[in-house]
């Protein structure tokens, strides 16, 4: 087997399924897996992936083992001489893991790959390329200086050698992944992916970043952005330096002092929650849902000019998702974006990257 994609899930469901359907389209020239390992979920997730997709392995666990244990119990089944790390609030276009499988039989000595990730409202997340933080480079960060510690070395839409991916999408060889041991399980939940891709780097071994690559990456579906989620964050950057990096006493106690201030600032929703006002749906089928929507159109007939107030409902069960992806990255927050699921029965979009997504049930 070629590919095995490794979902971790927890309380997902209406994403999940989304992701599921891409995964499963962008999956159908390759000899592949999918596995959804579930993080004992409270939502019906478990029991959509049963009823809705019996070609894909479920792992249902019976507690919450967070991202990193959940992830390497599950890449233990896996079965593909290559694996693709996956969160549920994901959505990957057709030619994503064919783009990856091809560069990586291209390149020898590889860490992992990663690729071009923008949120519901097709703004680049910058995270999708990281320069090792450092103390110094980590401290410019908390300062609001974000030059050194993302990687513009390199342009959002180019390829080249990176540091730090995100673990919303991670590609390597499977054998990768067991040499080095997978996820360092005393990260709950965040920190994993930047301990592995060092880890990767320590190793040399090198990552790469495809920038003509795009997944959406919704964020925060998983997680609310509460105390709790910021102790576990900030936890688990004082925990990649006591492990990596030499500090004195008085470094020490400054990043403790940090860790505990941060953990009380609340994150905000970044932009006001908009309000749709005319809903216009995206199709190539005549006649599909005209009476659920304000108006209906094709990839070739989009509106001219932009309205923060109008969204675009994309019906991936006829459009190509890479269309779709690339659109939004080249218009992001012209609209507001929705995805149907493939019976349009619900859509899901997130209009920011620091609030949960918007479900919506026709």
């Amino acid at each position: 087997m070629e590919l095995s994609v490794v979902i971790l899930n927890y309380n997902a469901a209406p994403f999940l399924r989304l992701c599921l359907d891409s995964v499963i389209r962008a999956t159908q020239k390759i000899t592949s897996e999918i596995i959804v390992a579930d993080n004992c979920s409270t939502d019906d997730s478990v029991q959509l992936v049963r009823e809705k997709y019996p070609q894909v392995t479920l792992l249902p666990f019976g507690s919450n083992y967070g991202f990193s244990k959940g992830n390497n119990l599950a890449v233990k089944q896996a079965r593909g001489t290559y694996l693709c790390i996956l969160n549920p609030d994901t959505i990957v276009g057709e030619n994503v893991f064919l783009n990856c499988l091809a560069f990586a039989k291209a390149n020898s000595n590889l860490g992992f790959v990663g690729t071009q990730l923008i949120d519901g409202s097709g703004t680049f997340l910058p995270e999708s390329k990281r320069h090792l933080p450092t103390p110094k480079v980590a401290r410019a960060k908390f300062l609001g200086h974000d030059d050194k510690y993302y990687f513009n070395d390199i342009d959002k839409d180019s390829r080249g050698p990176v540091e730090i991916l995100v673990g919303a999408f991670m590609f390597c060889r499977k054998k990768v992944y067991q040499d080095l041991g997978g996820f360092d399980e005393r990260y709950f939940m965040y920190g994993e992916d930047i301990d592995l891709s060092y880890t990767a780097l320590t190793n040399n071994l090198q990552n790469y970043y495809l920038g003509d690559a795009l997944v959406v990456h919704f964020k925060g579906e998983s997680t609310v952005k509460d105390k709790k989620y910021l102790k576990r964050f900030y936890g688990a950057m004082e925990l990649f330096y006591d492990k990596y990096f030499k500090r004195n006493l008085f470094e020490k106690l400054v990043v403790k002092i940090a860790v505990k201030v941060l953990s009380i600032k609340p994150i905000k929703n970044t932009q006001p929650n908009p309000k749709i006002k005319r809903k216009i749906l995206v199709t190539n089928q005549v006649n599909k849902g005209l009476s659920s929507f304000d108006e209906v159109c094709s990839m070739d007939t989009l509106p001219a000019t932009s309205c923060s107030n109008t969204a675009l409902y994309w019906d991936i069960n006829s459009l190509l998702i890479e269309d779709v992806l690339h659109y939004m990255k080249d218009n992001p927050r012209s609209f507001l974006y929705r995805f149907l699921s493939l019976d349009r029965s619900t859509a899901v979009g997130s209009d920011d990257k620091n609030s949960q997504g918007k479900i919506e049930i026709f």
